[in-house]
This record gives structure tokens, C-alpha cells and sequence, in this order.
């Protein structure tokens, strides 16, 4: 700590008691003064370097010495760029894929330090893409980031391309939110001459050029295998984020909350999910092998008088979650619900899922919940029993202050 000489010696209790509690300043710059009589109550003014003014209260000078830091009041124009922790808001310039303008637009309004902005999405006669991003000039220096669908192969290359011309656009930084992963049901190579596509995404992601402020940041929720956190090289920070959060929400709001068990299909569905949900009843089972057949079976649990929730990842045909529906039913289960972070549901195979209207677990559900994360899906559902969409517009916009 180094501080002006003080235009006179402070009294003896002055200097033991102070100077030792000032030490904890000790990487900050001080100008002290001082205005005291004797035997009275004095007062210190502690200038930072930053200009920011404390005020430090001291008792009598002949008793032991109490300082008081009180901060300094915040005028209201840094007050309404400050977030609800304290932060500062990072003002975001969001772009965005035709497919998630919906959940584009549920982001924005979550804070007004988010601003939406458009790209134009042509295309050439020959099929490629014509793309125009507005007022690029007008994105200099600051933070910007991408919200993408990669829902089918043909609209990947197109949103690639606005990917790697962002950061290039003298960006203060760029992060790129892909809520689903596409290909994270392709990481396996079992036999010779299987290709992992999920570890050709993560490498081509890797490789998106490095705005000003360093890194591509990635955000997606429930990344289908653990592993492939390391499929993506240096260029790239990804940030893994979990819907598990909102079903727990949603979970609180029920009138039998009291009485929730939460069902995994399989060990894996568990060793991703148990810790998030560790104070419920849990629930798991297992596929095994019954002659050719595959099977169901409850490897440990009771559902017996329990509205059971079957937690996963992802649902594609939902053959897994029916045959898991029906051995819960047999054991007992009240009700049975299921919660997936991405309803995928190719040539609409949510059709299979039918509302429980009372009485029949086995052969219908009280509650199907999703997340916006495909937003394809959610067109398809909207207003259809049991679905309902828990959007992950807060916890997006959350992500993009980090």
C-alpha cells in the first residue's frame, strides 16, 4: 500500500490500531486525510485509484479503534447496467437461425442487454446459399453471438457460414449457442469403418476463426455423451449447460410434489442425471436379453403409488420410454410423466405418446415434458396433451453473460 504523508502525526491509538486494519488494502493506491479533535470521533476520506470514495468512521481515539467501510453509492446510470448479482450486463448483439426465431425472441426479452439482429437468408438458383448479415459495421467491438439449429444436414453449411464470418467482423467476442448437439448419438466406433460424425462436428466447431477477445464460446445443454466434451480443440470453450434445472421447477409446481419418484431407462440416463436429482426417490432400469428380445426391467426401485418421471437426454422413436412405461405401470406406478432435454421425435413418433386421462399409466402419460431446444418439435406438439415446452430462454440468456 502507498499513501501520501498525512500534513501531521495521527494519534499513537490511531496509528497501532488503523495501520493494521489497512493493510488488508494493501493493493490499492490511498490518499488519506484527516479531520479530527481531541478526544473527539474523527473521520478518514479513502480516495481508490478508480475514483470510487469510502468513508471510514472511527471511534474515540482514546478507546480501540473500530473502522467502518461504507461503499460508494452507485449513480443510477451504472446502477441500470448492473445485473441482479451485482455484474455488470454484457450488452450481446444475437443472431439467429430462421428456425429458433421464436426462442430467439423469448432470449431478448429475458434482459434488456440483449439485442436481436437479423441475417438475411437467400439462396443462389443453383441452391447454395446467398447470405447477407445487416449492418455489419454496426457490430464492431462488440460482443456477438449465434443461435443455431442444426435440425438436418442441409441447413448446417449455410449457418456455418454465418458462424465463421461473425468472429471476423472485429468482434469483441462471439459464442455460439447450438442447444442440441446433433450428432451426439454418433461417437461410437465399433467396428472398422465406422465414421463418428459427433467428433467431424466438434472438430469443424473447433476451427471457427478466433474473434478479438479469444475463444469461440459453445453453449449446449445435455451433450447426449460425457466424452465428447473432448472432441473440441483449444480454438473453441464449450459450456455445458442442463434443462434439468426447469424440470425441477416444473417438478415444485405439482400438486402431489410430495410424492415424485424419478425413473432412469438405463445406468447411462443415471450417471448423467442422479446428482441433479438426488433428494427424489430414484428409480432405474435396464434392458436385458430374454432370447432375442430385449426387455425392460426395473433393476432397483419401487414405483408402486409413486407418479414416476422417466428422465433422459433425448427421445427419438420413444421405443425405449414405452417399453419403460409399461413395466412402471405393472409395478404399481400412480402416474408416469417423462422429461427429455431434446424431443427429437423423427417422423413424428411423438404421435405414439397418448395423454393419461385418468387411471391408466400404462398406457398414457399425465405430463410429457420438453424443451424448445428443437424447434420443429415444439411447432408439432404446441397445445397437444401430455406435452408440455419448458423453454430454455433464461438459461440461454444467463449463458451469454458469462
Amino acid at each position: 500500500m502507498s499513501a501520501t504523508t498525512p500534513p501531521s502525526p495521527l494519534p499513537p491509538v490511531f496509528s497501532s490500531h488503523c495501520s493494521k486494519t489497512l493493510d488488508k488494502f494493501h493493493n490499492s493506491t490511498f490518499i488519506l486525510s484527516r479531520s479530527f479533535k481531541r478526544n473527539k470521533d474523527f473521520s478518514i476520506r479513502c480516495e481508490f485509484e478508480s475514483n470510487q470514495r469510502w468513508t471510514v468512521g472511527c471511534v474515540s481515539a482514546t478507546d480501540p479503534i473500530h473502522i467502518i467501510l461504507k461503499p460508494p453509492s452507485i449513480p443510477m446510470s451504472a446502477a441500470a447496467a448492473l445485473g441482479p448479482a451485482g455484474k455488470h450486463s454484457k450488452r450481446v448483439c444475437l443472431f439467429y437461425c430462421d428456425e429458433m426465431k421464436d426462442l430467439a425472441e423469448r432470449i431478448a426479452s429475458q434482459s434488456d442487454a440483449i439485442e436481436l439482429r437479423s441475417i438475411t437468408w437467400r439462396t443462389f438458383e443453383d441452391g447454395f446459399p446467398n447470405l447477407f448479415i445487416s449492418n455489419a459495421h454496426g457490430i464492431r467491438g462488440q460482443h456477438a453471438a449465434f443461435l443455431a439449429s442444426f435440425s438436418s444436414p442441409g441447413v448446417i453449411f449455410e449457418q456455418l457460414s454465418v458462424i465463421y464470418a461473425l468472429p471476423k467482423l472485429f468482434v469483441s467476442s462471439f459464442t455460439l449457442v447450438l442447444p442440441f448437439f446433433p450428432t451426439g448419438t454418433s461417437e461410437r466406433m465399433e467396428d472398422e469403418g465406422d465414421v463418428a460424425t459427433a467428433f467431424t462436428l466438434a472438430r469443424i466447431l473447433s476451427n471457427i476463426p478466433v474473434p478479438r477477445g479469444g475463444p469461440t464460446s459453445l453453449v449446449t445443454f445435455d451433450i447426449h455423451a460425457l466424452q465428447e466434451r473432448f472432441y473440441f480443440g483449444d480454438n473453441i470453450l464449450p459450456c455445458f449447460e442442463s434443462g434439468i434445472p426447469l424440470l425441477l421447477n416444473r417438478l415444485q409446481q405439482l400438486p402431489d410434489s410430495d410424492n415424485i419418484s424419478i425413473a432412469f431407462p438405463d445406468d447411462g440416463a443415471w450417471k448423467r442425471f442422479h446428482k441433479q436429482l438426488q433428494h427424489f426417490p430414484m428409480i432405474v432400469c435396464a434392458k436385458v436379453r430374454e432370447g432375442d428380445q430385449r426387455i425392460v426391467r426395473i433393476k432397483e426401485g419401487d414405483p408402486a403409488g409413486r407418479h414416476v418421471v422417466i428422465v433422459d437426454d433425448l427421445v427419438q422413436s420413444g421405443g425405449t420410454l414405452t417399453e419403460c412405461q409399461k413395466v412402471l405401470a405393472r409395478h404399481g406406478a400412480q402416474k408416469i410423466s417423462a422429461y427429455v432435454t431434446h424431443g427429437i421425435f423423427p417422423n413424428r413418433s411423438w404421435q405414439r405418446f397418448n395423454h393419461d386421462k385418468g387411471g391408466s399409466p400404462e398406457s398414457g402419460m399425465t405430463y410429457f415434458w420438453i424443451t424448445d431446444s428443437c424447434p420443429r418439435t415444439v411447432k408439432e406438439v404446441k397445445d397437444r396433451k401430455p406435452f408440455e415446452v419448458l423453454s430454455l430462454a433464461a438459461p440461454i440468456a444467463a449463458a451469454l453473460q458469462i
